[in-house]
């Protein structure tokens, strides 16, 4: 027969395992050199153990060993010089984990900044200004141990071994019964961090939600029931973290049970071959005074770099948990701001819009919008279904996404990412959910620029209640309007829009759940705005808004 050929692919890492070998390869030369560093410290300890141990052998057995001047002077300086490395070590490990972490928040923070819409806005923030945070201890703990770890016992165990046969059987045993519990507890561990990172970022992503519907829920009575679950959801985020916590601690607890049998059998070794008790774990010689000191003092540090590994173990688990969150943020493609939303003079031409099989893709659909032409000075109403695509076609027209079909002409040009900031300088936006800047009610609508904010105010029938709010034109609303009802909120962005004067206002269901007297506010601030000579594109549900424009185009093809 012949031979099975058959080859077994190599495993492949896991997403976090590879995301995480992702960002510390940002300072890869860096922490392998401090890694390399904490090494050589660790090695020095050998040579400060040895002459301890043959100046307390000199002191035992007069005119052997160096003097105890000789012995100090020997000590200190390695003492010295393996402060001298470990601080070096400890400076570039925090300097990569900082570039690491800076690097990764600026992605996240590039990216969120050009996209759209995102969902779990709450979760994006946790692991950008709080999950980050937890790379560096990885960096600056976990990777130089792991370094020694590989090193360190091995010098250490062959130097017992030179020695004593005895003392490196022992240390041969109880050491590899480490790694293996730290396994088993590793795994606990990680699947115990990624649950606590998971509920953060729900914690923070219901946070928000219920501060946004605040105003809902005052109305709805429903304090109480909010309060309760958020106080269930922050309790089941303390038991998680006390989950891992405790793993983490009985893990260090094994570690030091391990450890300290281990040297209290190398002790009672040592004790009882000095006392000539036991004749055997040496070679040819009897163990000698200043070999069973040397044997002691190496004896702790041999389980030293794994106490380190346990005590950065669950910095691993927690870098883990936070690369794979990093890795999913990443593999996630959340349409894009077209342009790169800079101030760019206004695109040239005369206003004309021209669509030509545009087709955009959301989700699994693909929603077809009809060919349309749109000039200067028109009144244009989008209607359809709820779901037919009316808002994804106001952000198509205002550029802050591409068609996946067909094409958009603008002022005589396509609409791309080379035009879409010249083409939204001649735009007005007033989206069906307000939003506000942190600043005041004037700057919220003038933006800075002069102009008169009386006549915008007094056109959108909203200078009343400006000059009843506290503060007045100087309030500060917050970014959803706190203090204003929902079409008090709609009417600041219709002034925002009159004070502005665009040529082209794209308006997304300006009078939606508005009361009769208020809608018809909105419509007559519209009206103003379109005898000033604006173009207006509104999505829309309400037929009496419709039929004050000059056309209406069905919206509501979909595959």
């Amino acid at each position: 027969m012949p031979a099975d050929t058959t080859q077994i692919p190599d495993p492949q890492p896991l997403p976090d395992q590879r995301m995480l070998g992702q960002l510390t390869g940002i300072a890869a030369t860096g922490v392998r050199f401090a890694s390399a560093l904490t090494v050589v410290s660790a090695l020095i300890w050998p040579l400060q153990a040895g002459i301890v141990a043959l100046a307390i052998a000199g002191l035992l057995q007069p005119g052997q060993g160096p003097g105890p001047f000789a012995a100090a002077a020997g000590f200190a300086g390695l003492g010295v010089l393996r402060a001298l490395l470990n601080y070096h070590a400890e400076a570039l490990l925090f300097a990569a984990g900082t570039k690491i972490v800076t690097e990764a928040r600026a992605e996240i923070v590039r990216r969120e900044m050009r996209t759209i819409a995102s969902a779990g806005a709450g979760s994006i923030a946790a692991l950008a200004s709080e999950k980050l945070d937890m790379l560096p201890p990885y960096i600056v703990r976990y990777a130089p141990a792991r370094a020694r770890v590989m090193a360190v016992p091995l010098v250490i165990l062959g130097l017992s071994f030179w020695f004593s046969w005895a003392v490196g059987l022992v240390l041969i045993i109880t050491g590899p019964l480490i790694p293996v519990f730290m396994v088993l507890v590793g795994l606990a561990a990680k699947e115990a961090s990624q649950r606590q990172m998971a509920d953060i970022g729900s914690l923070n992503d219901l946070l928000i939600e219920r501060l946004s519907a605040l105003a809902d829920i005052r109305l709805l009575d429903a304090g109480a029931k909010v309060v309760t679950d958020f106080s269930n959801a922050a309790e089941e985020l303390r038991a998680r973290t006390m989950a891992v916590l405790r793993i983490a601690f009985l893990s260090s607890t094994v570690l030091e049970l391990f450890a300290a049998i281990g040297v209290a059998m190398v002790a009672v070794f040592v004790g009882f071959s000095l006392l000539g008790s036991l004749s055997f774990g040496s070679y040819a010689a009897p163990l000698s005074p200043a070999a069973g000191i040397f044997l002691l003092l190496l004896a702790p540090d041999f389980y030293q770099p794994l106490r380190d590994v346990s005590a950065a173990w669950h910095d691993k688990a927690a870098a883990l948990a936070v690369a794979g969150e990093y890795s999913t943020w990443r593999s996630q493609a959340p349409a894009t701001l077209t342009g790169q939303g800079a101030k760019v003079p206004p695109l040239a031409g005369p206003l004309e819009i021209v669509l030509h099989g545009v087709a955009a893709r959301t989700g699994d659909r693909l929603i077809r919008f009809p060919d349309m032409t749109i000039r200067a000075g028109e009144s244009v109403a989008l209607m359809g279904a709820s779901g037919a695509g009316k808002t994804t076609l106001l952000k198509l027209l205002a550029g802050l996404s591409t068609p996946d079909e067909g094409s958009i002409i603008v002022c005589g040009q396509n609409l791309d990412a080379e035009t879409a900031d010249a083409w939204r300088a001649r735009l007005g936006w007033m989206p069906q959910t307000p939003h506000f800047l942190n600043t005041s009610l004037a700057q919220n609508i003038s933006l800075g620029q002069a102009g008169d904010l009386d006549a915008a105010l007094r056109a959108a029938s909203i200078d009343t209640v400006v000059a009843a709010l506290p503060g007045g034109r100087s309030a500060r609303l917050g970014e959803t309007g706190g203090g204003l009802s929902g079409g008090e909120a709609r009417r600041v962005t219709l002034a925002r829009a009159i004070f502005a004067r665009p040529d082209l206002l794209l308006a997304d269901e300006p009078t939606a759940d508005l009361d009769a007297a208020t809608a018809q506010a909105v419509m007559a601030g519209l009206d103003t705005l379109a005898k000033r000579g604006s173009s207006m594109i509104i999505a829309t549900h309400d037929p009496v808004l419709a039929a004050r424009m000059d056309r209406t185009i069905m919206i509501g093809s979909r595959t």
